[in-house]
């Protein structure tokens, strides 16, 4: 395709000549209607002029007869102008004025009529247009005014050659306007598509280009360039998660493998064999709760369900699972305690809200736990948003190592011997981006504070049903 086949297929070029074709179709309707009303107003104009003149004279004949008439007609005939006068007997003997070389009949009845005439004197030249009126007088007399069109024709002819010569520069502009606008779309267009391209080829670093002009390129550039830093983003997670699989897996599917083995080897009887089989049992329940969880972030950062959120009560939630986790913490000489006093409306999913309470309470009884600590869990609302905050009094998170806590498969250096994959806080992130909120870890001096912040659901929305909590599945501690 050429350059011009191109350029004249954009629909920017195609936006222009259609109102290009609008435009100059106004344009006529408005000359034409502009030519129209003033030829109007020219024709009422010699109509009043013609008469007012026949009866001013038809009054000077009354007043002095025949011959008043033709002195005055004389007087008028010999002026120069547009104005054209005539009176002749009842025969068609011409008694004053200055026209000539009238159509036959012109004079045999009284009336106002468009007709060619020559003015005296003027024999070889070509008939001139006149609008007159023929008035028949006592006696007999036909009395002739009129008003040469000659201006009118000329204004006409001014008015048309004026549409003709609007409508070419029209065109002409519209065209070379719509050629200019559709070649600089067209060239912000190419610059996105070889963008594209590039991005298409594997190169994800390339961004398209913002003028600065906030035009709808430039928003579209935006929200391009921000969804390829969101997909970057994934490709990098995904690549990471790939690899932390891989090597966080090794080892318990490694240690899985030996234990078999052994059985094999060494199992004598069959208490040996329950206890081997018991324990291949454990390592596979744990790598089967990372997938859980690796399925649950995976669905949680997707979007996945978003769709299907329901009103549903964080308060009642966090009372929910504190209360399944009541004896665990008991086992462990920690207290646990409460605080959700009033119901906290917001739109989300029960389940997920739910496995992300259990994770923070379940990471902070293995922190409190180890010195018989408390951890306190708080549900709090105002106009900002709701709060869920699950307090211990363990060891806490160096501040260096908080964002990068919040990350698949990582376990800090304090948390290495203790049981866990590292998917805990990265799942409560995750379900929080997919309700619009945030997960931070702060201080609490000693200790550990995890906060929830979720936006609340609007008023109008009706009360959340409270369906039984079921007990979380596939923990997994950070």
């Amino acid at each position: 395709m050429t350059a011009l086949g191109k350029l004249l297929r954009t629909t920017a070029f195609k936006l222009a000549l259609a109102y290009l074709v609008v435009f100059a179709t106004l344009s006529v309707v408005v000359l034409i209607y502009v030519s129209w009303h003033a030829n109007a107003l020219i024709a009422g104009q010699l109509n009043a002029t013609v008469n007012a003149e026949i009866t001013g004279l038809a009054e000077q004949y009354r007043q002095g007869g025949i011959r008043r008439l033709v002195a005055i007609v004389e007087e008028r005939s010999n002026r120069s102008g547009g104005s054209i006068y005539l009176v002749t007997t009842m025969t068609g003997e011409v008694l004053a004025g200055n026209v000539s070389g009238l159509p036959d009949a012109s004079l045999a009845e009284a009336g106002e009529r468009e007709l060619p005439y020559q003015r005296v004197g003027e024999t070889a030249a070509a008939p001139y247009p006149a609008v007159v009126r023929v008035f028949v007088l006592p006696g007999g007399y036909r009395l002739l005014v009129g008003r040469d069109t000659e201006e009118r024709e000329r204004l006409s002819a001014v008015i048309s050659n004026a549409v003709q010569w609007s409508l070419a520069l029209v065109v002409v502009l519209g065209l070379a306007g719509g050629v200019f606008v559709a070649k600089r779309v067209l060239g912000r267009i190419d610059a996105m598509t070889d963008t594209a391209r590039t991005i298409m080829a594997g190169d994800l670093s390339g961004r398209l280009a913002v003028t600065g002009s906030d035009d709808e390129f430039d928003r579209l550039a935006q929200a391009t360039n921000a969804m390829l830093d969101r997909i970057n983003e994934l490709m990098a997670g995904l690549k990471e998660v790939s690899d932390n699989i891989a090597h966080d897996l090794k080892t318990p599917l490694t240690r899985l493998r030996n234990r078999a083995e052994t059985a094999l080897r060494t199992a004598r009887n069959e208490d040996e064999w329950q206890a081997s089989v018991e324990q291949i049992i454990a390592d596979a329940d744990a790598m089967l709760g990372i997938f859980n969880a690796l399925l649950l972030i995976a669905r949680a950062e997707s979007g996945g369900g978003r769709d299907q959120l329901v009103p549903v009560d964080l308060a009642d939630i966090a009372q929910s699972v504190a209360e399944l986790y009541e004896p665990l913490a008991e086992e462990r000489g920690a207290r646990l305690t409460v605080s959700a006093p009033t119901p906290i409306r917001l739109l989300g999913s029960r389940e997920l809200i739910g496995q992300a309470v259990a994770n923070l309470i379940e990471n902070a009884l293995n922190y409190a736990a180890a010195d018989g600590g408390e951890v306190a869990v708080s549900a709090t609302a105002d106009e900002d948003g709701a709060r869920l905050v699950v307090a211990d009094r363990g060891p806490g998170v160096p501040e260096a190592d908080r964002v990068r806590a919040l990350e698949r498969f990582v376990r800090l250096d304090s948390s290495r011997s203790r049981p866990g994959s590292g998917l805990g806080l990265a799942l409560v992130a995750a379900v929080a981006r997919l309700h619009g909120g945030t997960l931070t870890l702060e201080d609490n001096a000693p200790g550990l504070r995890a906060v929830l912040a979720l936006p609340l659901t609007p008023a109008a929305l009706p009360a959340p049903s409270t369906p039984a909590l079921a007990p979380p599945r596939g923990a997994a501690s950070t």
